[in-house]
């Protein structure tokens, strides 16, 4: 058995979870996440808690079980607490800014590189070299700060570039000029 996959789901305060049409919805107020259920994985919803379970015991289904779990969890705790990825621009003359729901950076190109907030994300700066990407949809959150990180990855000798917060990267020794 699964450990992660037979785990109960606690459904918070304010967060409804429904099945519809072998879609597990998860949804508060305005808000709604949903995820197809897989084959051979069954999702009741009992008092107050989403319970997943597996069909049979073949390979597939045994690997299918924790990561239904671990999706509809993720929507769970998305829609009640929400997820953050933090970047941070390093170099001289890098910086972010937002204007509306554009966020446009300056990252040592001959042309500024423009992201649009896609629905459900937003973009925080807290300064012109931190950059905090919002949203309920943990995949979502995680593709977007990629992409940012992507547009100027951080350079193997100087470190310049965009990398997430806390990110150790271990630099290369540049030449060293003996004759």
């Amino acid at each position: 058995m699964s450990r992660i996959g037979k785990m109960p789901i606690v459904i918070p305060d304010g967060i409804k979870v429904e099945i519809i049409d072998g879609h597990v919805v998860v949804s508060k107020g305005q808000e709604s996440l949903s995820q197809a259920i897989l084959p051979g994985i069954t999702v009741t919803i009992e008092g107050g808690q989403v319970l997943v379970r597996r069909e049979n015991d073949t390979r597939q289904t045994r690997s299918l079980h924790g990561l239904t779990r671990s999706l509809i969890n993720n929507m769970v705790v998305g829609l009640d607490k929400g997820f953050t990825k933090n970047l941070e621009i390093q170099g001289v003359g890098y910086r972010a800014m937002k204007e509306g729901n554009k966020l446009i950076m300056n990252l040592g190109y001959s042309h500024p590189v423009i992201f649009e907030e896609p629905e459900g994300i937003t973009f925080e700066l807290a300064s012109p070299t931190r950059i905090a990407v919002k949203g309920a949809d943990k995949q979502l959150v995680g593709e977007m700060a990629a992409k940012i990180r992507a547009s100027r990855p951080p350079d193997a000798y100087k470190g310049k570039g965009v990398r997430y917060a806390g990110e150790v990267l271990r630099l290369k020794v540049g030449k060293s000029g003996v004759r």
